[in-house]
């Protein structure tokens, strides 16, 4: 059987802005993500350097096989292109929807819930053929990386993390789109590196970065101790949190002492670091400490 419904290539080596190429897929056929990439894709890519291509090459068979193994569709629609000096890939599905998908898996209460624990990474759903690392890794290697599913978009670079409310008139399942600048000088090692142990000689993923901002609905402020909690919530999988607090104005007391007083005082093996928090926030976390029995193992980068 011909796995492929559709192929068009485009442009092979120029760099010029435009399309590259463009292929349409089963998911129902066994498909190796690798072979998509190598046959459809890299071989017109040549011309990139090699961190760029090493880059691509991981983001696209990490998503790729994503929704391979988890979206539940029929077909995939895969792309590339040139734009303003910058490479362009996207994969979109046509199944549940990764939100969806994670919400069900793990009774999240919602859609926004399920991105809030994305981001922090170590999330699968088959824990057996899967680490939950791709897209967290995926997202910090290119300048930019969006998701759509579900009614909701997830927005990750170097600028922050944004939560975007979609039209529900969006076609079914999930669409990744990832960009990175041919001239970055960024390395898949570099981004490994940035989240792993020091002490360990196997890049083990014992740090993650965590925005705060996607735990808020809404305007709503983050108040209570059980959004803390959910802030918290699988934070035991790792040695070091940064957490992210751009975009978060105020926080109130319980909150504050939910993260950096009762999570450090069961916890104080766990190191939690905080960036980008407005001197209100800073002012809550500094309370909070201040309330800790013991010296704290927080603080801010």
């Amino acid at each position: 059987m011909d796995r492929t419904a559709d192929v068009r290539i485009v442009s092979d080596e120029s760099g010029e802005p435009g399309l590259i190429a463009v292929v349409r897929l089963s998911l129902s056929d066994k498909l190796a993500e690798d072979e998509v990439w190598q046959e459809h894709f890299d071989v017109h890519l040549k011309w990139l350097p090699d961190n760029i291509q090493r880059i691509c090459g991981y983001g696209f068979t990490e998503i790729l096989n994503n929704a391979i193994d988890h979206s539940g569709g029929s077909t995939v629609l895969c792309w590339a292109n040139i734009e303003a000096n910058a490479v362009v890939l996207a994969i979109a599905d046509d199944g549940i929807g990764i939100f969806e998908k994670l919400k069900l898996h793990f009774a999240l209460d919602d859609h926004r819930h399920a991105i809030l624990e994305l981001s922090k990474g170590k999330l699968t759903t088959d824990k057996a053929r899967h680490t939950g690392e791709g897209i967290f890794f995926t997202s910090r290697m290119f300048d930019d990386f969006f998701i759509l599913a579900n009614h909701l978009g997830f927005s990750h670079s170097a600028d922050g993390d944004w939560l975007i409310e979609v039209k529900p008139k969006e076609d079914p399942g999930t669409h990744v789109s990832m960009s990175i600048d041919i001239g970055s000088k960024r390395t898949t090692k570099e981004v490994f590196d940035m989240f792993a142990d020091p002490s360990s000689d196997d890049l083990t993923f014992s740090k993650t970065h965590v925005p705060v901002v996607l735990a808020r609905h809404g305007s709503n402020e983050l108040i209570s101790r059980s959004e803390a909690k959910r802030v918290l919530s699988r934070f035991e999988g790792f040695k070091e949190v940064l957490l992210d607090f751009a975009g978060i104005e105020w926080i109130g007391p319980a909150f504050a002492d939910e993260i950096f007083r009762v999570f450090h005082l069961a916890n104080p093996e766990i190191r939690i670091a905080y960036v980008r928090a407005s001197e209100s926030v800073k002012q809550m976390i500094d309370r909070a400490i201040a309330g800790a029995a013991c010296p704290p193992n927080r603080g801010e980068l």
